[in-house]
């Protein structure tokens, strides 16, 4: 059996995703450090609550189809149109039921703004619409994707920025500022997309297999999503509001660092996939996860040590976080491993393994949350999500070798230990770079 490497195009899918998300985070940075200094205390940490809990949104509309429509379209572009209509039909009630699971929240706790929550929860709507740039996610062609995405980050912070001016003071006026980018984005892809779709309908399919294909994906997701901010539930009760922003600044720093182990797997997805057809889909995966695993390792260790200074930007009142930033930093490599491993188990169309492994990591991080967030407050709920993302990694290895398709321990068994190495490296530099 012939070992391919891996395609040119997933690299530079990456590249461009990665350089679309740091401008996008940048934007975000931006929001956020503005908002510390417009927002009271509590005000920024319910915003940050709200942001996280938009996440969930996110999640709970997709539904698994983001992933279900590549697969069944990858090999088969002549499913397009039917596979879209049963995706955007999907996305619309999911997307309804989310707003629904808010109004009524909000109302049930009393929440100040609750109608402009309920107004910027809307905007998962439009990712129907989203779903359009199928045709380019098929062809691993992310320029405009990209540019989109960015533009809507831009308007976001345009909104932000005009509130400010206007000396806005509700966090919930600023949430439907964040949602109106995502709107007008989400319409861009449809538009910039729409002349690139077939314009046969092309052949019907099953659309009860589809959904058996994309809903337990779609759980999955959204225990992923949930296990990665559920812990904001448990240090908003457990602590208090001021104490829940401090730790989602650390949470957004790690999110920012684990771009490049997201965004690479969604790249490949579609050659993973094609991989897995011609039964190399193991040292596919161990191609794309060990370079991975090497950038990480070089990454958490060159911040580590920079972790109360990278807080400090928002506010000396951050740093109390920092002790959650470094448990958050070893979750970030961890992840790094375990994207390129879950998105193996997804190309290989075992569904239900990933959902699994998604609801026991669920599970484990609820666990940890009780038992670690009373006792250690925000450094319980860091560590808690450290055990978690293990845990998905540990389990997607197993699903993977279950599946014919176990990653190479003992051919180029030395790459797996570059990531530690570069690590010690990373940090070794940093000190030298301290005052």
């Amino acid at each position: 059996m012939q070992l391919k490497q891996v395609p040119g195009r997933v690299w530079s899918g990456t590249g461009l995703l990665v350089l679309g998300r740091l401008w996008r985070s940048a934007c975000t940075l931006i929001t956020l450090y503005l908002l510390v200094h417009q927002l009271a205390p509590a005000d920024f940490g319910r915003f940050t609550f709200y942001l996280a809990i938009f996440m969930l949104l996110d999640s709970l509309a997709d539904m698994g189809t983001a992933h279900a429509t590549v697969q069944w379209t990858a090999e088969h572009p002549e499913r397009v149109p039917a596979v879209l209509r049963v995706a955007r039909r999907l996305r619309l009630g999911t997307a309804s039921l989310g707003i629904l699971i808010v109004s009524a929240s909000a109302f049930a706790v009393g929440e100040q703004g609750a109608w402009l929550i309920i107004l910027a929860s809307c905007y998962p709507l439009t990712h129907a619409l989203e779903l359009s740039n199928l045709v380019f996610r098929n062809q691993i062609a992310w320029g405009r994707p990209v540019l989109i995405r960015a533009v809507a980050a831009g308007l976001s912070l345009g909104m932000t920025i005009l509130l400010i001016v206007l000396d806005v003071r509700s966090p919930a006026a600023f949430l439907l500022a964040s949602a109106s980018g995502s709107i007008v984005g989400n319409l861009l892809q449809h538009l910039v997309a729409r002349g690139h779709l077939p314009t046969t309908p092309g052949p019907p399919i099953d659309w009860r297999r589809f959904l058996m294909s994309a809903l337990p994906m779609g759980i999955a997701g959204l225990c992923q999503q949930a296990y990665f901010y559920v812990d904001n539930l448990f240090v908003r009760a457990w602590i208090d509001d001021t104490a829940l922003g401090h730790y989602n600044i650390a949470v957004r720093v790690m999110s920012y660092a684990i771009m490049v182990a997201v965004f690479a797997p969604l790249a490949a997805l579609p050659w993973l996939t094609r991989e897995h057809a011609a039964g190399r889909l193991g040292p596919a995966v161990s191609n794309i996860a060990q370079p991975l695993f090497a950038l990480a390792g070089l990454g958490t260790g060159l911040l580590w040590p920079f972790s109360e200074a990278l807080l400090a930007l928002f506010g000396q009142d951050f740093v109390a976080a920092a002790p959650s930033l470094r448990w958050l930093l070893v979750a970030c490599a961890v992840v790094y491993v375990g994207a390129p491993l879950l998105t193996g188990v997804v190309a290989s169309g075992r569904s239900g393994g990933v959902l699994r492994i998604a609801a026991a990591a669920l599970a484990l991080n609820l666990i940890g949350n009780t038992l670690l967030v009373p006792r250690l407050g925000m450094e319980g709920a860091a560590i808690a999500t450290c055990a978690t993302e293990l845990s998905v990694a540990l389990g997607a290895a197993w699903t993977l070798a279950r599946a014919g398709a176990p990653i190479p321990l003992g051919n180029r068994a030395w790459g797996w230990l570059v990531g530690p190495a570069l690590f010690v490296a990373g940090r070794a530099l940093s000190q030298l770079l301290l005052p």
